[in-house]
């Protein structure tokens, strides 16, 4: 029988598929597609984005001076994230096959596509690619975590927690030690909903 918690993390699912659907509709309607990768344009719309391209000096002079201000901070950011990046590669790939946890490949996570939009400007392309990349980062560390806390704490909280990650619902309840103790082994291992997604 289906607990509760199972039931609704069907649902997620669900939900995550007919998302999907909804990005494929997406496609058609702009006139694109994706092959080995990498995204396409018709010729078309290529000629359509162009006309929405905003010059850099128009984007520059039009830009809150705050903004501007604060912009040296906002990239300044890029070296922490760069290095948690390299930190944790070093980690999963280090401690992973020791501790038997499949590792979480990098290349799901960082998406940079929105370079080959031709209404972006260059800054506007630069600052779209940082931001893929920072908040690919955030979700591959996640996921990284997450395997990670399965393996030496798979207890779900008690409180409310405002996101949850990709493998809580592998969880064992909160306050359930007989099922902790008994099945601990068997929980920090079971990936085996991973095998079907490695490439």
């Amino acid at each position: 029988m289906i607990d509760k918690l199972e039931s609704v993390f069907i649902a997620f699912r669900e939900a995550e598929a007919k998302l999907l659907r909804e990005l494929q509709r997406k496609q058609q309607e702009f006139h694109y597609e994706v092959r080995k990768g990498k995204v396409h344009f018709s010729v078309e719309a290529n000629v359509l984005q162009k006309g929405f391209l905003k010059r850099l000096s128009l984007f520059v002079r039009d830009a809150p001076l705050l903004v501007l201000l604060t912009t040296p901070l906002i990239w300044f950011c890029a070296l922490p994230i760069v290095f948690l990046d390299a930190i944790i590669t070093i980690y999963q790939t280090v401690c992973f096959p020791i501790y038997g946890i499949p590792k979480v490949r990098r290349a799901d996570f960082i998406l940079l596509d929105r370079h080959r939009l031709t209404y972006l400007n260059l800054i506007e392309k630069l600052n779209c690619q940082y931001c893929a990349y920072a908040n690919g980062i955030f979700a591959y560390v996640t996921e990284v975590a997450a395997r990670t806390e399965q393996y030496w704490c798979p207890i779900k909280h008690a409180l409310r927690m405002k996101g949850i990650h990709s493998r809580y619902q592998y969880f064992f309840d909160y306050g359930d030690a007989k099922s902790y103790r008994t099945r601990i082994e068997q929980v920090r291992r079971d990936f085996k909903d991973l095998e079907t997604k490695q490439p």
